[in-house]
């Protein structure tokens, strides 16, 4: 993009599982305050990409990276507080996996780790990241039960309420409606478009028609290259610049 705000900024990104090159110089940026989606078939390295930009990649001991990775113009490679990274760039799973923890203390959590004491002040952080992520009238009643007791869904949402507790700039989704039903997949998609005014939002999707609705552009990613970026008027109007988006984005292949 030629805007001159970045928020990321990926310059020929290659990624190797010991000798397997998944990602073959992967290059694009993401603004402030955008959804961005990330699309392509299984295997094309959509889940690799997501997890360099908060290094969540360093946990494999046979990934090799190279290239650069920005956020706010900082080297992600070269900073030396991950965990201050992964706070400000928040992670969510394809599965919710809920702490063996109460609901409320699954969203103090991090919080507590950060400092925070203050009943009062987790209480409200607690019920904000719980009304962020459209659980709180669920669960409000009943804070101190088991959160891994919730339905898929509410856990899904708890999952991101967990992750909105970091206060992160940005939040990268891993096909978060993999294991949730429609409805509550519509309820998280109207919460991510809330929560874009204060975020920049990565969202990786199988799913076309869902960055359709979601995003303001998309990337095709097929087997760790990019195929084309663009906003979502031109990627799904039926006339991208390549045919492969067109045959993918209408179901051809994939």
């Amino acid at each position: 993009m030629s805007c001159a705000v970045k928020k990321i900024e990926v310059k020929d990104l290659r990624l190797s599982y010991a000798h397997r090159e998944v990602l073959h110089g992967v290059s694009f940026d993401i603004v402030p305050n955008e959804i961005f989606a990330v699309i392509g078939p299984a295997q094309s390295g959509k889940t690799s990409l997501l997890r360099c930009l908060n290094r969540t990649i360093d946990f494999c001991a046979n990934a090799f990276v190279s290239g650069t990775v920005r956020v706010d113009g900082e080297d992600v490679r070269e900073l030396r507080n991950v965990y201050e990274l992964r706070r400000k760039v928040g992670m969510v799973a394809p599965l919710p996996v809920g702490l063996p923890l109460s609901i409320y203390d699954n969203v103090a959590f991090a919080p507590r780790c950060a400092g925070i004491s203050a009943r009062s002040e987790l209480d409200g952080l607690v019920e904000k990241c719980l009304r962020q992520a459209a659980l709180w009238d669920e669960v409000k009643d009943r804070l101190d039960s088991l959160g891994t007791k919730l339905s898929g869904g509410q856990q899904q949402r708890l999952t991101i309420a967990r992750a909105l507790s970091h206060a992160p700039e940005v939040l990268c989704l891993d096909e978060f409606s993999i294991a949730i039903d429609p409805v509550t997949t519509m309820r998280i998609e109207d919460v991510l478009k809330e929560l874009r005014s204060q975020m920049t939002i990565v969202l990786v999707t199988n799913l076309t028609q869902q960055a359709r609705r979601l995003a303001d552009r998309t990337l095709f990613l097929y087997n760790g290259d990019v195929i084309e970026i663009g906003s979502n008027d031109v990627i799904f109007s039926g006339h991208p610049a390549n045919r492969k988006t067109y045959e993918y984005v209408n179901g051809i292949f994939g």
